[in-house]
């Protein structure tokens, strides 16, 4: 893993760019010293969102299963003060 200044980055990024999708490494780009954002091979941040989204499903069901009370769409959206749908 390599860092890489942002000052830096903006003369250098198709060689970072290179270095990411051809050497498969993640390049931190900083700022004062901190790291500030990352360029990661797209399979990396792919991966990331498929299991974030696995995660998010499994959260629903989660919800959907628990028990509660069901409310008509017609009586929330009185309640909200939006008028009925027409069609």
């Amino acid at each position: 893993m390599e860092e890489l200044a942002v000052s830096q980055a903006r003369d250098h990024l198709g060689e970072a760019v290179n270095q990411v999708q051809y050497g498969r490494e993640m390049v931190y780009l900083t700022r004062h010293g901190r790291r500030v954002a990352a360029l990661v091979p797209v399979e990396v941040l792919e991966a990331i969102e498929a299991a974030e989204d696995a995660e998010d499903v499994a959260e629903a069901a989660s919800a959907l299963a628990e028990p509660g009370p069901d409310f008509p769409l017609a009586e929330i959206r009185a309640a909200l003060g939006i008028p009925p749908r027409t069609r």
